[in-house]
């Protein structure tokens, strides 16, 4: 049937299930045009919209946008989605993106009543996904029913790239059998109670692109101090060649960490991670990298062209597992990855806030970082020191939100330096933190807390009453730094 058709189905009220991975393989042609029907309909009601990951702007951005939207889960990344969350409109439940599985087997998440799903092939056995597995198949299986997009605009290439394995139920799971990224568990194809599905609508939707800034001094200065830490690592025979599996977040700085692999004399690279992106393409065709297992294929629109139109040529070397594998904290374990994420701020000792802006505003959300970095071989977080003109600095005594704590820490990384926090106490890594990755103009002031903060004594020493005087420096001032405040008052 028609997508408006099928868009009878969706009513106010429900839970609505979507394919989609961070822009990828999302299925947005149906719930868009129930979006674009509300005002010819006149109902203005509001669903609660699960994902993969986050979705793009006519999804995301037009349900927020029109008041559409009462609850959305497990990860956004639209700004005005944000703004409509920060302000109290829709509820959003920031939530580990392994998480999703169990919360559904616990009855924390009621069934959805409509699962709508991207396929590039419908067959008897089920339905093969496009750039992204994300939880589609976790939907499939629980959603009252189910609504397939049928999209001409993905590749036929893309047939034979996806591993889809059920765990099975929490608390009577087998190990799940996978011991090497490029290991095949499962089936290529998403299983499909037919008698569920409603609807099968033909698209023509290539994905968004993703916006990839591009790198600059900042991000080649942390990509440099990080190549240099794992080549010491190697020298001293605490990480092996081949390097273990590699992940890395979504964004410019994970970007240009995975470029510089092409200036390191290491080959045999893999990746387990939830995306893979534009600089691991360039791995594959210097031969650097041999394998990539993640959940999506998340391109930028100048590299979009060239994968997708030669997608022949990576597709024995990717498969694409839904997410609860591809962020299954035993498996990350079990493969000793060394694990690469961003952080927002970071605190002297080692604490990370990666979703929080001033302690209050979300900016995208928790996402994978924290299934990735509590069980890693190795977890690195890398933040730019100082954004906004030096303005705020991602260095602070308190972070004003922990997403991952100092327990889960071992390496922070800035334009400026590295700061191996491994075997440290804490009063041996605020140090290291303030003269390694601080920005210059705020060394001088986060030295003087801590020598305070010495003076009032404990394990983790702190000045509580100055803990977040950066933060209430900036909201006073439009600034972090101290000489901001004589400027504002003359």
């Amino acid at each position: 049937m028609t997508a408006e058709e099928a868009a009878s189905w969706i009513r106010p009220g429900m839970t609505v299930a979507v394919s989609g991975f961070a822009r990828a393989g999302e299925a947005r042609a149906v719930l868009g045009t129930w979006v674009a029907l509300q005002d010819q309909l006149g109902e203005k009601g509001q669903i609660d919209l699960l994902t993969g990951a986050s979705m793009s702007d006519p999804v995301d951005g037009e349900l927020a946008r029109r008041g559409l939207l009462h609850k959305r889960a497990p990860f956004q990344a639209n700004s005005d989605l944000r703004a409509a969350i920060n302000r109290g409109e829709v509820l959003f439940v920031d939530e580990h993106l392994s998480h999703m599985r169990e919360s559904f087997e616990d009855g924390v998440w009621r069934r959805p009543d409509i699962a709508i799903l991207d396929a590039v092939d419908v067959r008897e056995e089920g339905i093969v996904p496009t750039t992204s597995v994300g939880n589609a198949a976790l939907f499939a299986k629980l959603a009252e029913k189910v609504i397939i997009e049928w999209n001409q605009g993905q590749p036929p290439a893309l047939i034979g790239m996806h591993d889809i394995y059920d765990p099975g139920p929490w608390g009577h799971r087998e190990p799940i059998p996978l011991t090497r990224p490029e290991q095949r568990i499962g089936t290529p194809v998403i299983p499909v109670d037919w008698s569920k599905v409603v609807a099968v609508v033909k698209t023509d939707s290539p994905d968004r692109h993703a916006p990839m800034k591009s790198g600059d001094a900042q991000t080649e200065g942390i990509a440099g101090h990080l190549m240099e830490f794992f080549a010491h690592e190697v020298r001293k025979g605490r990480l092996p060649l081949p390097l273990p599996p590699l992940q890395a977040g979504i964004g410019a700085v994970a970007n240009a960490v995975f470029q510089s692999f092409l200036d390191v004399p290491w080959s045999g690279l893999t990746v387990y991670s939830e995306v893979i992106q534009d600089s691991m393409f360039d791995l594959f065709d210097s031969g650097q990298l041999s394998f990539a297992s993640a959940s999506a294929i998340i391109l930028s629109k100048e590299k979009a062209p060239q994968v997708m139109g030669e997608l022949n040529r990576y597709r024995d070397r990717i498969l694409l597992r839904p997410q609860d594998i591809s962020n299954n904290p035993g498996i990350i374990r079990r493969l000793g990855v060394v694990a690469i994420n961003t952080g927002l701020e970071v605190d002297i000792y080692g604490n990370v806030n990666s979703t929080h802006v001033l302690g209050s505003n979300i900016m995208n959300g928790v996402g994978g970082s924290g299934d990735f970095s509590r069980h890693a071989r190795l977890s690195v977080f890398v933040a730019r020191s100082a954004v906004k003109g030096g303005a705020i600095s991602s260095i602070v005594p308190m972070v004003s939100h922990t997403d991952h704590t100092e327990h889960e820490v071992d390496v922070v990384v800035t334009e400026h330096g590295l700061a191996d926090l491994r075997g440290l106490a804490p009063r041996e890594r605020a140090p290291l933190i303030i003269e390694h990755c601080a920005d210059p103009a705020y060394r001088d002031e986060l030295r003087e807390y801590y020598k305070e903060a010495l003076k009032r004594g404990g394990h983790t020493p702190h000045v509580l009453e100055r803990a977040f005087s950066f933060h209430q420096r900036f909201l006073e001032h439009g600034s972090m730094q101290v000489r901001s405040q004589s400027v504002g008052r003359c």
